[in-house]
């Protein structure tokens, strides 16, 4: 969803498969192998033991703000995976990448070689961190490259583009997962608990909202984007309803908001508000803004609220309930997101966020630019 503008330098359809490279493995196995049953149990389990102990390696695809602000210096921290490469349409920010992370140059691919990735057994899994445009098929090259995926939200600009990326992976036999960093925060970690178990009673009513008020380059391009800040941070909106609640939406009414800028926001909403109706007669208002701070993810019960504010930041979440204050470590998101999907590979256990999982907010998200458009009620089937 992050990247630089350095990819306009090459062309989507080009495919130069101009890298070919393997890496040899050295093995610590003895030259003559020991004889009988008990040997043969023996060098399986040290070679089980080896493969929950190896870090897996995960290639960066771009490297713009996200990549280099997030999540580089979090797969510093990673325990089960580490940054082994890194494919960018700048060449400029190669050396840099090199040095600072010691990343050979067998590791580093542009758009056009991106293919060749098929023949790197450094690198076990692919992030997509590209504008929203790109994501299906990167996440379907990289797929058929034979690697594991993480691609950035939202997972593409079409439920059909969300199928084919799942699809690929399937057919691989690679797994997929979506950047849902907040999944693994303790603040809205919490949120899920509170929805599940309430402690203070049915859910009611929730209210979420997030925005952001200096926005600029492929954002406010509706081709790369898919949207405007529905798609880039209302997102956060749709997941919070959704995880807190731990239902879906039955349907949907939305309202644009005036534009303050209509040059600037040409291709794209200012802004929105919308109401997600949820089963039991729970109602979620929502609004996302490019013009606009906000970043608040409340729900209030029969008995109590719980509420989050700032909700969805990098850092610095904040929560209180009616019953007091939340008292939570802060953590390395995107680290605790990559550790566990590189577990999920190592153990052969599904992500806990999954293609499918976004598939449905690409869904949803659909269904409120309809509202938006219509100014109807739209029923999310």
């Amino acid at each position: 969803m992050k990247q630089e503008t350095g990819w306009y330098a090459y062309t989507r359809r080009k495919f130069l498969h101009q890298l070919s490279l393997a890496t040899l493995a050295v093995s610590g196995a003895p030259l003559i192998p020991a004889c009988g049953p008990a040997s043969n149990e023996k060098r399986e389990e040290k070679s089980t033991e080896q493969q929950a102990q190896k870090k897996l390696g995960i290639a960066l695809v771009g490297l713009g703000n996200y990549s280099e602000g997030q999540l580089a210096p979090a797969l510093q921290e990673t325990q089960h995976c580490y940054l082994a490469g890194i494919v960018t349409g700048t060449p400029d920010k190669i050396p840099k990448w090199k040095s600072k992370y010691n990343i050979p140059d067998k590791n580093v691919y542009n758009y056009q070689n991106f293919d060749n990735i098929k023949d790197n057994p450094d690198i076990d899994i692919v992030y997509v961190v590209l504008p929203n445009a790109l994501h299906a098929e990167y996440v379907v090259r990289a797929a058929r490259a034979g690697k594991h995926v993480i691609c950035e939200k939202p997972m593409a600009i079409t439920v059909e583009e969300c199928d084919q990326m799942i699809a690929a992976c399937k057919e691989a036999g690679r797994m997929l997962s979506i950047g849902y960093r907040l999944h693994f925060e303790p603040h809205n970690k919490e949120m899920m608990r509170i929805g599940k178990e309430k402690p203070f009673g049915e859910l009611k009513k929730l209210t979420a909202e997030d925005g952001m008020g200096d926005v600029k380059g492929w954002r406010l391009d509706k081709s790369l984007a898919g949207g405007g800040p529905l798609m880039d941070v209302g997102i956060y909106c749709v997941q919070g309803c959704r995880y807190t609640t731990g239902m879906e939406p039955i349907a949907v009414t939305a309202k644009e908001a005036q534009k303050t800028d209509p040059v600037k926001f040409k291709s794209v909403e200012e802004g929105l508000t919308w109401v997600l109706e949820f089963p039991n007669d729970i109602k979620a208002g929502c609004a996302t803004s490019y013009s606009k701070e906000m970043n608040t993810l409340r729900a209030e019960a029969a008995n109590g609220w719980a509420e989050l504010s700032p909700a969805y930041g990098y850092s610095g979440i904040k929560g209180k309930t009616s019953a007091g204050d939340m008292n939570f470590p802060e953590v390395n998101q995107q680290a605790l997101q990559m550790d566990d999907f590189a577990q999920a590979i190592k153990e052969g256990r599904p992500t806990p966020v999954p293609g499918e999982m976004g598939r449905q907010d690409v869904k949803i998200l659909q269904a409120i630019y309809q509202a938006m458009q219509s100014g109807k009620r739209v029923e999310i089937t």
